[in-house]
């Protein structure tokens, strides 16, 4: 699929995102997550690797955006995020 972060145009499919993240730690979760393989990552850790962007050119929302169209589950805190009150 064809997607636009931060104004460039990339062309992914899901296995070249798996291929990317494959052996690369995740860093702790504060904000939007997405699960890749048995691995939750921050969307903008994704996003810097998958594009080889400054995280601080693109926003997380269009990383997750591209992320949730080629399938990928997404979540907008850390899957074990105590609920807000």
């Amino acid at each position: 699929m064809r997607f636009t972060i931060a104004g460039c145009s990339f062309h992914l499919q899901a296995s070249d995102v798996e291929q990317a993240m494959s052996g690369i730690k995740g860093e702790p979760i504060s904000g939007a997550c997405v699960r890749i393989g048995r691995r939750w990552y921050p969307v903008k850790q994704v996003g810097a690797v998958i594009t080889g962007q400054d995280r601080r050119d693109f926003s997380g929302a269009e990383v997750t955006h591209a992320l949730e169209r080629l399938g990928y589950t997404c979540r907008p805190t850390p899957p074990d995020a105590p609920a807000q009150a």
